[in-house]
């Protein structure tokens, strides 16, 4: 008989804020429930223009058409909730205004980067570099821990409290997964990155091979 305590807890999916520098986490974002689906693509960096790959473009050189320029552009998009009225035995005098501004500094600079972005630009400073963010990794498992950027976050607010602090709401996540493509070299986001993709060759060299036959096709093709 299985007692309810023997119950796996299931891992919860989220985001962790990492100093870029030494490789700490800097917050810790758990999801309070698990998307239900995951929408993600993958674009293939092809050698060569559109219309080149296919060795019998316009122009295209066809000693390109099997190359890749670097791994594919990978995005991921996700609903999650967030809702204080299925955790009452956490206080929420602020309703999950608390969470929701943590997911949305993850997309703006601090009010002292900008302070000091603006004191640049009143000594004369003629050029200023943008702003540098946090490392942020997306975990999914511990199969799927990989640098991503936020593209999209859209925030309903669905419930409020008397003092109309939000307490539930469904988030519209967007990621970029940043790769080798977009990290320099030896960049601790690089070499996550380069982990995240030996993980997939891992589990791609577990999948059970397919037979020529299975496919009507003789031994030679």
């Amino acid at each position: 008989m299985t007692r309810y305590a023997d119950i796996p807890k299931p891992i919860r999916s989220g985001i962790v804020v990492v100093d870029p520098e030494r490789g700490t986490p800097q917050r810790i974002i758990v999801l309070q429930f698990n998307p239900d689906t995951l929408e993600r693509s993958l674009a293939p960096q092809a050698a060569g223009g559109s219309g080149d790959a296919g060795g019998g473009g316009s122009g295209g050189d066809r000693n390109e058409a099997l190359r890749l320029k670097g791994p594919a552009e990978e995005s991921w998009k996700f609903t999650a909730e967030i809702d204080a009225t299925d955790q009452f035995e956490v206080a929420a005098p602020d309703g999950i205004h608390p969470e929701l501004a943590t997911l949305e500094m993850l997309v703006h600079p601090t009010s002292a980067q900008l302070r000091e972005a603006s004191r640049q630009t009143r000594k004369g400073t003629i050029e200023i570099s943008p702003i540098e963010m946090p490392l942020t990794l997306f975990t999914w498992g511990s199969k799927r821990v990989m640098p991503v950027r936020l593209t999209e976050l859209s925030i309903n607010e669905s419930a409020f409290d008397v003092n109309l602090n939000p307490i539930r709401a469904s988030l519209g996540i967007g990621m970029k997964v940043l790769s080798v493509s977009d990290l320099p070299a030896g960049h601790r986001g690089a070499d996550l990155y380069l982990a995240h993709l030996a993980q997939k060759e891992r589990l791609a060299r577990a999948a059970r091979s397919g037979r020529l036959a299975e496919l009507g096709l003789g031994r030679g093709l």
